[in-house]
């Protein structure tokens, strides 16, 4: 097979896969969710193998065990949780309030206000843009609520999801050697060498960075609620579980935080210091233990890199875009650096020391 050929068949099979993910997409995401947990505990039912265990009893084990904390997590979080996000919602025309008291004496010295602040058209002006925000998130609340989780999906992704993680779980292994033998000849080894980076990546960041964002989510959360911040169980959690792009999450949960804990316990500045402190163990832990404990260093995703495939697969494919973002990101990003090292070692970049040489013998 011609090297055009091969191009041809490689460039078919891109489209007809991007094809395929366009049109089912709306019944793609119990099956994408499956896969990920599949690959997710992958390796635990070949550790139980290694012990003794038979395949299918490690795969009923391993996905009753995942189901049964995943239930138990809903029913105890997703109310606290509702809770502290609608209450939330209805302070934060209170914390614009207190924002406008505590910096409107600052202002006032640099800025002359007294034109705005006598028909209270700043007050007014920072009260609707609040007022907006929290009816553009209730509104986004809503659409989310009616088109993504509605009643047949929701059925969908608690009975299909677990089925289909159960059988790719169980099959894990008989699948990926079928796939192996599926390989072309000449190009096997590169293809296995090509996989075997793309899994270390996937591991890595998949595996390894999940698992640090939940036990950030359980940190921040827990200690946020045990020092009585306000509304500290959401912001943990929701701080913990974007922690996959590094500082993100710390800044973000940081300023959210800290800026309640100023509201909430001014002028106890030892409170508020006991609140951003929990930031600092937070990133200490994340930075010298789990990070390199769970996730290792060579993962070879950068956070601008991670984050465009984010934005660009929920753009593309909407919530099933976001899920696929970070493989197809490390996919792209293990074959453009062989895609780099096979031009380093072509004719067409060349060598310096060659082409000096080369001018020399013209």
């Amino acid at each position: 097979m011609t090297l055009r050929q091969q191009f041809k068949f490689w460039a078919v099979a891109i489209v007809a896969l991007i094809a395929s993910l366009v049109l089912l997409s709306n019944i793609m995401l119990p099956f994408i969710l499956g896969m990920a947990v599949a690959y997710f505990l992958d390796p635990v039912a070949d550790k139980l193998e290694e012990k003794g265990m038979g395949r299918t009893a490690a795969t009923s084990l391993i996905v009753g065990i995942f189901l049964l904390v995943s239930c138990l997590s809903i029913i105890l979080l997703i109310p606290a949780l509702a809770d502290q996000f609608v209450g939330l919602l209805k302070r934060i025309p209170g914390y614009v309030q207190a924002i406008y008291d505590l910096i409107h004496p600052l202002v006032a010295q640099i800025v002359d206000l007294s034109t705005l602040t006598e028909d209270g058209d700043l007050k007014s002006m920072l009260t609707e843009q609040a007022t907006g925000a929290i009816k553009n998130i209730g509104a986004l609340t809503v659409n989310v609520l009616d088109q993504g989780l509605a009643i047949f999906n929701v059925i969908t992704l608690l009975v299909i999801t677990p089925v289909v993680a159960f059988y790719l779980l169980r099959d894990w292994d008989r699948i990926t050697a079928k796939i192996d033998s599926w390989l072309p000849r000449r190009q096997q080894a590169t293809i296995r060498t090509l996989v075997i980076q793309i899994d270390d990546v996937l591991a890595g960041f998949v595996r390894g960075q999940s698992t640090v964002c939940l036990i950030l989510a359980v940190y921040y959360g827990v200690a946020l609620l045990s020092v009585g911040l306000e509304f500290g169980l959401v912001i943990g959690i929701i701080t913990g579980l974007i922690s996959f792009v590094p500082f993100v999450g710390a800044i973000v949960g940081l300023v959210a935080s800290v800026g309640v804990a100023l509201f909430q316990f001014w002028p106890d500045f030892v409170q508020i210091g006991i609140v951003a402190g929990i930031f600092v163990v937070g990133q200490i832990l994340e930075g010298y233990v789990l990070t390199p404990k769970l996730v290792g260093e060579k993962v070879g995703l950068h956070p601008v890199w991670v984050m465009f495939g984010l934005l660009a697969g929920g753009s593309l494919f909407g919530f099933v875009g976001i899920l696929l973002a970070v493989p197809v990101a490390a996919v792209v990003g293990v074959l453009s650096r062989f895609a780099l090292t096979q031009y380093m070692a072509s004719p067409i970049y060349g060598d310096a020391d060659e082409i000096e040489h080369s001018g020399e013998d013209v």
